[in-house]
């Protein structure tokens, strides 16, 4: 795989971290005090091409990511179900909104509309979503690597990546990545001084 490049940064070959999911938890909780540091810093010196840059990691990423064979998402975390998502899902069902709501949501303690059970009750045994083309708007974007103004979602991406694989590994090579540009400037920096 050729490493892409972006104004002097170049993003590495992705490395296959591929953490197990019995590994992964305690990857994450192991990094999660160095991923917020890292993310704080980047908030006060933001790339202008950060989110072409995680894009592409993220792009990189899902190219040898198969979600199909992973699916915890969906059997551990409850999107948030929005009023536009419950219309659209409960029209495909041929449900009532309230018939919809009743049978498979309730409010979380942010009183966000989430599943009543985990793992998700369309998960079909084979780890596809039988309501995939209609799902949750909160699920066609997960993990959220891949939207504009990353930046804002900082805290929610070090939470994804104690449950999925390929966030995990999109931040890390996102820290390996930007950490070896600013190393680089001020290797360069130093030498001019």
């Amino acid at each position: 795989m050729q490493a892409l490049k972006y104004d002097n940064v170049f993003l590495p070959n992705m490395k296959p971290l591929k953490p197990s999911l019995e590994e992964l938890p305690k990857l994450a909780r192991d990094k999660s005090k160095e991923s917020k540091q890292f993310f704080k810093m980047l908030k006060r010196r933001t790339p202008k091409n950060l989110d072409y840059i995680v894009s592409d990691l993220h792009d990189a990423e899902f190219e040898k990511t198969d979600c199909l064979s992973c699916a915890n998402c969906c059997k551990t975390t409850s999107p948030m179900f929005t009023h536009v998502d419950i219309k659209r899902i409960s029209k495909h069902l041929r449900m009532k909104e309230m018939q919809f709501i009743d049978k498979y949501l309730n409010n979380d303690e942010d009183d966000f509309m989430v599943l009543k059970e985990m793992p998700c009750a369309f998960l079909d045994s084979d780890n596809s979503c039988f309501i995939y083309d209609v799902r949750p708007k909160a699920c066609s974007e997960y993990p959220h690597t891949n939207r504009r103004k990353f930046i804002q979602l900082t805290e929610l991406t070090v939470n994804n990546t104690s449950v999925c694989p390929a966030a995990y590994n999109i931040v890390e090579n996102l820290k390996e990545t930007l950490l070896n540009k600013l190393d680089k400037k001020g290797k360069s920096q130093r030498k001019r001084s």
